[in-house]
């Protein structure tokens, strides 16, 4: 018995320490405290709240790190675990012809556009996430900025929640988030510095289709839309951007 007790305590010390190191992987200490757009999204919440940082540091430079963040989640898929977050469909190895640059109200599964500061920082918003009994807000930052000759990317991914369940709901958060968050930006990571070799084994030639790189809804503020029509929650964000006022109503 005291063995198994032993085992199991040593299981959980384990999963603490590799949830802890996912939440802030290859992120620096000034930079996990370091004040990100989209913060103060939060402020005046609940005190029940995560915020995990993460880092990379990229071979090419701002200006050509930044079109692979503008496109993520809008029509490219999310450079992680296709088969997970991404329907199957396989997310672009190249930057995407027909989409757009972003504007604020754009919507997709992970929230609208509330923050935009054009090739350096975008942050995504969603209030009203219901998850394992808990009611959360979520705020998702990426930014780019120079390093040497190449380019730091740094994520932030915060939340907050209410509800009896809030504090366990945000420790199953912050493990499931480990996963995806460190895998996009291997992912990503991987999708530079393929592009920049010009390298063609990645490439897949476009057929034009809107939901070939991602299968979740994305609407875009001009109107137009990538991904399965209704599949996630786009359109719930962007009825939410338009109640924020920060779209405004379809004439």
């Amino acid at each position: 018995m005291i063995y198994a007790l032993v085992g199991l305590a040593a299981a959980l010390l384990f999963a603490a320490l590799l949830v802890r190191w996912g939440t802030r992987w290859g992120s620096t200490p000034e930079e996990r405290a370091q004040t990100m757009p989209g913060d103060e999204f939060l402020e005046g919440g609940p005190r029940a709240r995560v915020a995990m940082t993460r880092a990379v540091s990229l071979t090419a430079p701002p200006e050509r790190v930044w079109p692979w963040i503008a496109q993520l989640g809008r029509g490219a898929g999310w450079y992680s675990v296709d088969r997970l977050d991404n329907g199957g469909r396989r997310s672009a190895w190249h930057i995407v012809s027909w989409i757009p640059e972003p504007r604020l109200g754009d919507a997709t599964a992970v929230g609208y556009v509330r923050h935009l500061e054009p090739g350096r920082s975008i942050a995504w918003w969603s209030d009203g996430v219901r998850f394992l009994g808990a009611n959360a807000r979520l705020v998702v930052c990426y930014e780019v900025r120079a390093e040497g000759e190449g380019a730091r990317l740094v994520s932030r991914m915060s939340a907050d929640a209410t509800g009896v369940t809030s504090r366990p709901m945000l420790h199953v958060f912050r493990a499931m988030d480990s996963i995806m968050a460190c895998s996009q930006l291997i992912g990503l990571r991987e999708r530079i510095e393929s592009w920049e070799r010009d390298d063609p084994r990645r490439e897949e030639p476009e057929t034009g289709a809107r939901d070939q790189y991602q299968v979740y809804d994305v609407l875009y503020a001009d109107g137009g839309r990538a991904g399965v029509e209704g599949k996630e929650t786009g359109a719930k964000w962007r009825a939410a951007a338009i109640r924020d006022g920060v779209l405004d109503e379809p004439s």
